[in-house]
Order: C-alpha cells, then structure tokens, then sequence
C-alpha cells in the first residue's frame, strides 16, 4: 500500500490550466496586460500593480540558476528515494523566479549563472543544463 505523494500538486479550477500544459511538454507564465509584467507562481491578478488584466503566455523554458542547495534528507515520500537532490530557484528567461529541481547537473557541478532549460519529470517542470 503507498502512502500520499509530496510531490504530486493539487489542482484546482485556476491552476488546471498550467498542469495540463506541463504534462504537455510546455511551460506557463502570467503575464500582466496593465504593466507588461510577467510572474510565477501563477495567480489571478499581477503581484506587481494588482491588476486582473492577466493572461497564460508561453515561457520559453530558457532560465539561468539563481540559488541552489543539494538536499540529502528528506522523509516525505518519494523524496528519500530521490536524495540527493537539487532543490533550486532559477530566474527565467522572461523575468520571474521559479523555484524547482535541477537534474542532470552533470560532471563539471552547478554554479550561479549557469543556463538551463525546462524539462518535465511526470507533468511537474524541472530544469538542467542547457547543452
């Protein structure tokens, strides 16, 4: 019998939007019609100016690492099975912070600035090195 899963999201009638996007392959942002901005996470108005005037927008799935830590503990499941791990928050291409995982970092480690790209592990986005 298995337990609840931590890192499965819960969707709801707002945010089925971007997870049906990300179990196709695409990353979803917000961007705001009143000033032009774009966020994450998403959220029915602009966290910038408050507008409601907002709308899906493709992101490219290009962002450069921002902070990371390599995470070797963690007991809520599937997360022990997957340590370590690199929890991380990456500044995309068009603007906002993400927060997420970067697989793959690769033999030659992470580092601040390094480029990345969106990749998909079971419809949730993750990032690695862009090659």
């Amino acid at each position: 019998m298995s337990g609840p899963r931590f890192d499965v999201p819960e969707a709801d009638a707002f945010t089925r939007t971007y997870w049906d996007a990300a179990a196709e392959g695409r990353l979803l942002i917000r961007r705001c019609g009143a000033c032009g901005r774009a966020h994450h996470y998403p959220r029915e108005f602009c966290p910038c100016c408050w507008s409601e005037d907002v709308r899906w927008e493709r992101a490219s799935g290009r962002a450069v690492l921002y902070t990371w830590s390599v995470v070797h503990r963690n007991d809520l499941p599937p997360f022990g099975e997957r340590t370590p791990y690199v929890a991380a928050v990456v500044d995309l291409e068009e603007g906002p912070r993400m927060m997420t995982e970067v697989v793959e970092p690769g033999a030659g480690g992470l580092r601040a600035g390094m480029e990345l790209e969106v990749a998909f592990r079971e419809g949730t986005p993750v990032f690695r090195p862009r090659g």
